[in-house]
C-alpha cells in the first residue's frame, strides 16, 4: 500500500489515503460523472484508509437519484475531490486529478457502466 495525498484546487479540502499503486483510472458514464469528466481511482478506498480535512464548511456534498452515492466537492473552488460509492456506501473513489504526483490524463482508463445504475 502507498500513502497518497491530495486536495481540491484551492486547498480548502485536503486528504490522504492508502491504496495499491495507482496505474490505471476509471471513468464512469453515469449522468453526473459523464458531465464532470473526471478520472477516478480503480480501487474503492475503505473509510479507515482515508483521512479528510476541510477548512470550515468547505466540504460540500451532492446527492441525486437513489441518494446513496455522496459526491463530495469544495464549496470554494468547486472541485469534486472524491465520491462515496453507490455500490459500496462509505467507501471512496478518489478524483485522481486531485492526487499529488499523479497525472490522471496520462493513465490508461476503463469505462464503468454507471448508466445502468441511474
Amino acid at each position: 500500500m502507498i500513502r497518497y495525498t491530495g486536495s481540491c484546487h484551492c486547498g480548502a479540502v485536503k486528504f490522504t489515503f492508502s491504496a495499491p499503486e495507482i496505474e490505471q483510472a476509471m471513468r464512469c458514464d453515469c449522468s453526473i460523472c459523464a458531465r464532470k469528466g473526471i478520472s477516478m481511482s480503480m480501487t474503492a478506498i475503505a473509510p479507515e484508509d482515508i483521512e479528510i480535512s476541510a477548512k470550515g464548511d468547505a466540504l460540500s456534498t451532492y446527492q441525486f437519484g437513489s441518494m446513496t452515492a455522496r459526491h463530495h466537492f469544495c464549496s470554494q473552488c468547486g472541485i469534486q475531490t472524491f465520491v462515496e460509492t453507490r455500490l459500496n456506501p462509505g467507501h471512496y473513489r478518489i478524483n485522481l486529478g486531485c492526487v499529488d504526483g499523479i497525472n490522471a490524463l496520462r493513465l490508461p482508463e476503463i469505462i464503468y457502466d454507471g448508466q445502468s445504475l441511474d
